[in-house]
């Protein structure tokens, strides 16, 4: 018979402490994986700086177009159409066509969701 020394790290209880009804209570009411799975894609489409960049840009200049993006966030107009597309998979900016132009707006959850990520950022920052 092997006996394994397990070493506690300092970022677990050295003993089972559970307050089951309060962890119940909060296990019950927990997102499904299906919206935390959901919330976790809009947070990652936010992980990257170009996309960030571009929600600020829409944040700070409304409806904006692809030429207009790649202007003030310095890329190339197809970069920032991959970009914009993949915040537009994930619900945080919406487009439209007028002619031959595309446009995106931020949308209240992309709005919500910069905002939230910004001011994290400032206080790490400061």
């Amino acid at each position: 018979m092997s006996v394994r020394v397990i070493e506690v790290g300092e970022d677990t209880c050295d003993l089972l402490c559970l307050d089951l009804p309060r962890a119940e209570t909060l296990r019950r009411a927990r997102p499904t994986p299906d919206q935390l799975e959901a919330a976790a894609a809009s947070a990652r489409a936010l992980g990257d700086a170009t996309r960030l960049a571009v929600a600020v840009a829409l944040r700070d200049g409304g409806e904006l177009c692809v030429c207009d993006l790649a202007w003030v966030c310095e890329r190339s107009d197809k970069l920032i159409s991959h970009h914009a597309r993949a915040l537009r998979a994930a619900g945080l900016v919406c487009s439209r066509r007028e002619g031959k132009m595309v446009l995106y707006t931020l949308t209240a959850k992309g709005a919500a969701l910069l905002d939230a990520t910004v001011a994290l950022s400032a206080e790490v920052a400061g």
